[in-house]
């Protein structure tokens, strides 16, 4: 083994004396250096290596002006949402994804995204279906819900103040449409023989007689008053309504035939037990 390898070198080392090799050695050392060079510019000019760009703060901006200066900066920009916000113009920019802060500053480089985040003036809401929920639940929904109503009665063959349609700027609105808090819905409400629509009073805390004039007032004859400690007339006289059906929603209407059934307790002051 020790002998092929000085016989090797008997043959190599000559030759590496010659201006042969040491032409051909240069040669190759001088193209990767070429190569490794090339390589350097080749990455510095695909990085931007060395070239720093101040990303400005743009929220409170509104979306047009923080486009345009992103632009003009040789950046890029995102839109990726919107916020619900009803303090700020519509289309303001409420955030960015880099963001300088009042300490340090932010550089990229060119052709960097630059994530918005802006303002909106209306937060959508589903529609739910009313379809034949009766008026005092669909106004109870659409309360929850941030949405206002009016009702238009219309004569029909079905329960007292079922709900027959809904509608929005005069169309049908279908379940799951999108509508922005604060939309109006017309709630179409049968109405049948049992008489017109009253809004519904709270008779919590009430004598049987101050109940009886509310009544009296309002049209209303179909009542009746349960007390079951009450023995005596002097005691139904004092008792006090501590519960009532339909129960008393604000803004709820009933229909004058409807049936109030009024729960009442000696010495009671109108609270739930």
């Amino acid at each position: 083994m020790l002998d092929k390898i000085k016989s090797t070198l008997r043959l190599v080392l000559p030759f590496m004396k010659t201006k042969h090799f040491w032409k051909h050695f240069g040669l190759v050392i001088l193209f990767y250096l070429v190569m490794v060079f090339a390589t350097i510019l080749y990455l510095d000019f695909a990085t931007n290596h060395g070239e720093k760009i101040a990303v400005p703060n743009l929220v409170g901006m509104s979306g047009e002006k923080a486009k345009k200066r992103i632009e003009s900066l040789d950046l890029t920009y995102q839109i990726l949402d919107s916020i619900y916000d009803p303090k700020l113009p519509e289309g303001t920019v409420v955030e960015q994804l880099v963001e300088p802060t009042s300490l340090s500053q932010v550089y990229v480089k060119s052709g960097r995204i630059i994530g918005l985040r802006l303002s909106k003036k209306s937060q959508l809401v589903e529609m739910p279906s009313l379809l034949h929920k009766q008026i005092q639940f669909a106004q109870s929904i659409l309360e929850q819900r941030g949405l206002r109503f009016i009702i238009q009665y219309q004569p029909t063959a079905e329960a007292n103040g079922s709900v027959l349609d809904q509608r929005y700027k005069g169309r049908r609105i279908k379940e799951g449409e999108r509508l922005p808090i604060g939309a109006v819905v017309t709630l179409i409400v049968g109405q049948n023989n049992e008489g017109e629509p009253i809004a519904l009073p709270n008779l919590l805390g009430l004598t049987m007689s101050e109940a009886r004039y509310i009544f009296d007032t309002l049209g209303v004859s179909s009542y009746s008053f349960i007390c079951p400690d009450c023995l005596t007339s002097q005691d139904s006289a004092v008792a006090r309504i501590f519960s009532q059906s339909p129960e008393y929603i604000e803004g709820t209407t009933v229909f004058k035939s409807t049936q109030f059934i009024l729960s009442m307790e000696k010495g009671g002051d109108g609270q739930n037990p």
